[in-house]
């Protein structure tokens, strides 16, 4: 699976993060020691915001480890929030649309873990998208898709109501198609004024995600980015919000309806 980092609060530059901590996320792309996957080599992504109403992005497909670009990039980019993805591909191609972190107008999204057996529910699972969100789907990951259906749920509008609507409309599908392995999902998303990041997964046992507050900053990681008793492990089956250095935390409960 993959490793990604967000990061909010006093602007810096990327590579303080990306590269210079002893367990930073390029070590994680060579040696992640809590993911499913040791090596993450097919493709990375950043998201950045600035002073613009929409974040900037950069896509490549060799492993982040080996890419000149990107160590000058996060030498260079200033920023007060930002998201880092490095990826371990689950069956879809390696190109730099399936790359995350994905951006619609101000929102950016990037997500580790599956949809198992997607194949079997990716069509059912598209048909809910309406036209006009159906357009922006570049690539095949079932990443992409979850971001639109987020979209479609009225992420614009209530961001809780909308994660949940997402996992039961994909638990949903998963009944009506007979898989019986668990959705896995550690969610990051942000409107550029906040993040709000879901560790969910149908079996109890999401991908993990820590979290560290420092000063008027927090760092969001799939592992810690060093030793230190600082970093926390979100709770399983949560919706955190991080407004600020504010933190705050929901359970999700799913309605039993879509099991009828």
């Amino acid at each position: 699976m993959c490793r990604w980092l967000a990061y909010q609060g006093t602007a810096i530059y990327l590579d303080e993060l990306i590269y210079v901590p002893e367990h930073s996320l390029i070590n994680q792309s060579l040696e992640a020691r809590k993911g499913a996957t040791r090596v993450n080599a097919d493709g990375f992504g950043l998201g950045w915001y600035t002073q613009r109403s929409v974040p900037g992005q950069f896509h490549e497909v060799m492993p982040a480890w080996s890419d000149d670009n990107l160590r000058s990039l996060t030498h260079h980019i200033h920023s007060h929030r930002f998201m880092a993805h490095v990826r371990s591909s689950t069956g879809t191609s390696v190109s730099r649309s399936n790359c995350h972190p994905f951006v619609v107008d101000n929102w950016m999204f990037m997500h580790n873990g599956q949809i198992d057996e997607f194949e079997k529910l990716r069509f059912q699972l598209e048909r809910l998208l309406p036209e006009s969100l159906y357009h922006y789907r570049k690539g095949t990951t079932d990443s992409e898709l979850i971001f639109l259906l987020l979209m479609k749920n009225g992420l614009s509008n209530d961001v809780s109501t909308a994660i949940k609507q997402t996992i039961q409309d994909i638990e949903h599908a998963k009944i009506e198609r007979s898989v019986q392995l668990p959705f896995k999902a550690s969610i990051c998303l942000s409107d550029g004024e906040q993040f709000w990041v879901v560790r969910y997964s149908s079996d109890g046992e999401p991908p993990t995600v820590f979290i560290k507050v420092e000063d008027q900053s927090v760092c969001i990681a799939s592992e810690p980015l060093e030793k230190s008793k600082d970093w926390k492990l979100l709770k399983p089956q949560t919706i955190t919000n991080f407004h600020g250095t504010d933190v705050s935390t929901t359970q999700i409960q799913l309605s039993n309806s879509f099991m009828q």
